[in-house]
Parts: structure tokens; C-alpha cells; sequence
């Protein structure tokens, strides 16, 4: 029988030096799935990663990794694993150092070579295959460590801050290629602080913040459960109208200004009918008013709290 969990974590807990890194924390992977392991800088993110592919271990709990507690080390070759901290052999030239470290995973070297081209030759690192790798830029190496990870066809795919550092042609690149590999049944646990990327591409999301979890469940679920009625707006001139309306608690809870338009939180049992009436009445061009769920920033700001991230900043402020 296949074990629909890839990855178990229960109630792990790992302390450095009496500091708590992570606390009590408990998590279920399903097969298949993108599962986005959110939080702010410093919340435990990476410890718990390392816990997961056995370069640390827990100081209470257990990890399991396909029904197994050993460790990732044992699973090595069913793992692809993409550091926060990258790291390739500088003086090896590019294709050697992929083709090594799939052979370390047990890929026999004439695939390993020919599955390298390919994924080169994709990224547009083709020329560049027989460049020693310091030769190349910071983001370039990135995208060859990338193709180290996933070189071997691994059922499990543990990316640490995989955009770190890239342009939004090569995070657009990435996301791609991690769709596909989802959609191609790997299951791919994808760490992150930029919540806009994980609502685009995670379908589960885990958020914690100071080393314990917060929030964990399907992004559908978690979006519907979050409570409250949202709204996006926009101006076709600026606020400076509506700045009295949006900053009425009677009518909006919260408001958080994104630059082109602003997501509101409507105050318990306001009308957004009652809002758009006002808001037309002010003399504001309208260019967009609509529902929307609340956006996943949104939601941890509200699950998170203040002290893990910065506040949002208000519209009632107002925009020059």
C-alpha cells in the first residue's frame, strides 16, 4: 500500500544554546503536493528543513520520511534538496558537476551527461556547460545548483528560498518547471518568505512564526476560513477622496495599500454596497471595486502578528 504522507513531522522541538529555533511543531505532507512552508526571517524555517533532511536532529520528536523515521540521509536518492545556503564545486566545470552529483545519487554517468544537456540547454546555460562554475554570475549558479537537485527524477523536492537572489525572468522559469514537477506527481515542500510567490504556486500552506506553527491546511481552506468580507480597490486618480471613507472603522476594518490598489477588510456586518455608494458619492474615480478572498499576505500578517513582520501600510494615509 503506498503511504500517502511523504513527509511526518510530530511535535518536534530544537533548541541552540537556550535559544528555541523551533517549538513543539507538527506537520503532515501529502503525497503530491506543493507544500509551502511559510514564515518571516528567523522564524525556524531552515532549522526545520535541516530536521527534515537529517543534518540536524530533533531535540525532542520525530521526523518520518515515507513512513520512515531514519532520517533523509537514508532516502538520499529519493530527495532533492536545494539549500538556503548554496554551495557547487567552483573550480569543476559546469556539465562535471552535475554529472557527479548525479551519480552520487545513483544515476549511471551516460544519463546523468545526457539529462544534463537537457536541462541546460532548457535554462539557457547550454553555452556555458564547459565554464568552470565560478565563471558564472550568482544567478546563473543558482540555476545550475536547481538542476543538481532535480537531475535525478527524486520523488521529494525540498527547496529552501529557491528565489532568492533571481530576476523575475529566472523566478518565472523556476515556477514553471516546479508546476510541471508537481504536476508530474513529485511532492515538493517549498520554503519561502515571499507570500505572493507561495499563493501562486503552493495548494498547502504551513505558517509559523517564532519557531511554532501558526496555520496549516489546504490554501483553499485556509483562505475561506479566514473569516471576514474583502475588497479590492483601485482609483483612476489617486485617494485623496476616499482617504475620509477608508479610514471610517464603521465601514473597514483594515486597509492595506499595495500601490495600484488597496485590499480592504469590511468592519463586522458593513455593507460593501454601503462603501462603493460612498466612495462614488465622495466625487473618487473608481477603476476597480471587488470581492476578492483575502490575499495569503493578508492572512499571515493576521496569523502572524506584528512582531513578526512589518505592519502593513495604511491607505488611510493616503498617496501623493
Amino acid at each position: 500500500m503506498i503511504n500517502e504522507t511523504v513527509v511526518d513531522i510530530e511535535r518536534i522541538t530544537k533548541r541552540f544554546s537556550g535559544h528555541v529555533a523551533v517549538e513543539d511543531l507538527s506537520l503532515a505532507v501529502p503525497r503530491g503536493a506543493v507544500y509551502g512552508l511559510l514564515g518571516p526571517n528567523g522564524a525556524g524555517k531552515t532549522t526545520t528543513i535541516r530536521m527534515v533532511m537529517n543534518i540536524l536532529l530533533p531535540d525532542e520528536g520525530t521526523v518520518r520520511l515515507f513512513g520512515d523515521a531514519r532520517g533523509g540521509r537514508h532516502h538520499s536518492a529519493r530527495i532533492g534538496f536545494l539549500p538556503e545556503e548554496r554551495g557547487l564545486y567552483k573550480k569543476m566545470k559546469v556539465r562535471d558537476v552535475l554529472v557527479f552529483l548525479a551519480e552520487v545519487k545513483g544515476v549511471p554517468r551516460a544519463a546523468a551527461a545526457h539529462k544534463a544537456d537537457l536541462w541546460l540547454d532548457r535554462l539557457d546555460l547550454g553555452a556555458w556547460r564547459l565554464r568552470k562554475i565560478e565563471e558564472l554570475s550568482k544567478g546563473m549558479q543558482q540555476k545550475v545548483q536547481f538542476i543538481s537537485t532535480m537531475l535525478h527524477a527524486p520523488e521529494l523536492l525540498v527547496l529552501d528560498e529557491p528565489f532568492s537572489g533571481l530576476d523575475p525572468i529566472n523566478q518565472q522559469e523556476l515556477k514553471d518547471i516546479i508546476v510541471e514537477l508537481s504536476r508530474g506527481g513529485t511532492t515538493i515542500i517549498f520554503s519561502t518568505h515571499q507570500m505572493d510567490v507561495a499563493e501562486k504556486i503552493c495548494d498547502h500552506v504551513c505558517i509559523i512564526a517564532g519557531g511554532r506553527k501558526v496555520l496549516d491546511g489546504l490554501l483553499a481552506d485556509v483562505k475561506r476560513e479566514h473569516g471576514g468580507v474583502h475588497v479590492a480597490v483601485a482609483f483612476e486618480d489617486g485617494d485623496d477622496k476616499a482617504v475620509a471613507i477608508l479610514g471610517d472603522r464603521s465601514l473597514v476594518a483594515k486597509a492595506d495599500d499595495y500601490g495600484p490598489y488597496a485590499e480592504l477588510e469590511m468592519a463586522k456586518g458593513a455593507d460593501p454596497q454601503r462603501l462603493l455608494e460612498r466612495l462614488v458619492q465622495s466625487g473618487a474615480r473608481l477603476k476597480r471595486f471587488e470581492h476578492i478572498e483575502p490575499s495569503l499576505h493578508r492572512i499571515f500578517l493576521d496569523k502572524a502578528g506584528a512582531q513578526h513582520a512589518e505592519p502593513a501600510q495604511e491607505v488611510v494615509r493616503g498617496r501623493p
